[in-house]
Formats: structure tokens, C-alpha cells, sequence
């Protein structure tokens, strides 16, 4: 009988460290723990939209994909709204685009002026819409939800970093998700800023050296004319 309780106790042990809240539990703290890119990236979202970081996370909260919460910023700036109007129709199974047109706004919105002639996948429907149609009929044009998705990301990243959208668009179609993206050119951004800094401190110091010299040589030579 003693031998049958330590066994139920073991089974309840075990139940309780692996059961799914358990689970969700720790994979929250790995995920917390070892996500500087996704910190980074939401990070950018609330400084570009000016927005607490709090209110970034309660988008994901709500079950948004990552690459979806800039979207949800991005039409409740436009529409002027707060962004949780923008959350409860998404949430409703309407798209982008039906909130988009909703709130009288056009999907010429998302549209980003490239360089590239013809925009490869997964640019290339979206460009391609845009493009059949004259620029004062771009309110008829019918974006799929990744199509928006594509294009508030691109403009996001490539303007809150100053980056060429090509540039983006080329590490979209290589499968790059836009978290890994903004990781990407975050970090060529910091090691830009980090050279540039040590640059500027070697040039300080070469200036307070020169100027150093130049100003013992100017007293020699005036020493020197004075004596003739």
C-alpha cells in the first residue's frame, strides 16, 4: 500500500511538471530570455509609431503575429483611431483591407515607390495590382492580408532605419521573415555607429595633436623672427 502511494505521488509530480501550462511556462521564459531580436524589433514599432513598448505587446498578446502588429499600428495612425479599434475588427475575420476601406482610407496607402523595375515574390502581386491600374483608381485595388502585411513592413523597417527598400525587399524574397530582417540592419546600423565613433575619437585626437605641434612650431618661428 505504501509502495502504491509513493507511486501516485511520483505520477502527480510528474503531471504537474509537465503539464501543458507548465509547458507554456517554460517555453515563455526561453522565449523571453533568449529573444533580443523580437525585443529590438518591437522596440522600433513603438518608437516609429510612437507608442509605449507596453502597447506593442499587448497586440502580440491578443495572438497577432509579429510581423502583423506593425499593421495594426500602422491603419490606427491613418484612420485615427486607437489601435485596439483596429484589433477588435481584425479580430472580427475582417482584412486588412476591408478595415482598410472601412474607415474611407485607400489602398494606395501601402504603396512604397522602388527602384526595381519588376519587384520579385513576394512583392511582385501587389506592384503588379498597382501597376494595372491608373494611380486614381488605386482605391480599387484588393491587397491580400500578406500583400499588406509586405508593404507596412518594408515602408516600416526602410524608414525607421533609412535603409533602401530594394535592400529589404531583396532579404524578403531570400525567406527572411521581417523580425530577422530588422535584426539584420539593426545590428549593420550599430556597427556603423560604433566605427563612426572611433573614427570620430581618432580624428579628436589626431586634431589635438596637430594643433599641439602647430602651436610650438608657431611660437619657435616666432621666437626665431624676433631674434633677427
Amino acid at each position: 500500500m505504501r509502495l502504491v502511494s509513493i507511486l501516485f505521488g511520483c505520477f502527480l509530480l510528474i503531471s504537474c511538471l509537465f503539464s501543458p501550462a507548465s509547458a507554456e511556462t517554460q517555453w515563455s521564459v526561453g522565449l523571453s530570455m533568449g529573444n533580443e531580436g523580437i525585443r529590438n524589433f518591437n522596440l522600433s514599432i513603438g518608437e516609429y509609431y510612437r507608442v509605449p513598448e507596453r502597447e506593442v505587446t499587448v497586440v502580440r498578446e491578443r495572438g497577432f503575429r509579429d510581423e502583423e502588429v506593425p499593421v495594426v499600428f500602422f491603419l490606427a495612425s491613418r484612420a485615427r483611431v486607437a489601435p485596439g479599434v483596429i484589433i477588435d475588427l481584425r479580430s472580427k475575420g475582417l482584412s486588412w483591407t476591408d478595415i482598410t476601406l472601412r474607415f474611407g482610407l485607400s489602398p494606395e496607402i501601402y504603396y512604397v515607390p522602388v527602384k526595381v523595375v519588376k519587384p520579385g515574390p513576394p512583392y511582385g502581386k501587389a506592384y503588379g495590382h498597382y501597376k494595372r491600374h491608373p494611380k486614381h483608381e488605386w482605391k480599387k485595388v484588393a491587397l491580400a492580408d500578406d500583400d499588406v502585411v509586405n508593404m507596412v513592413n518594408l515602408r516600416f523597417i526602410s524608414e525607421r532605419h533609412g535603409y533602401p527598400p530594394e535592400t529589404v525587399m531583396k532579404m524578403r524574397a531570400e525567406g527572411k521573415n521581417f523580425p530577422a530582417i530588422h535584426e539584420a540592419i539593426y545590428k549593420e546600423g550599430k556597427d556603423r555607429r560604433v566605427k563612426k565613433k572611433d573614427d570620430d575619437d581618432d580624428r579628436d585626437d589626431g586634431g589635438k595633436k596637430g594643433k599641439g605641434i602647430g602651436k610650438e612650431r608657431g611660437k619657435g618661428k616666432g621666437k626665431k623672427w624676433k631674434d633677427d
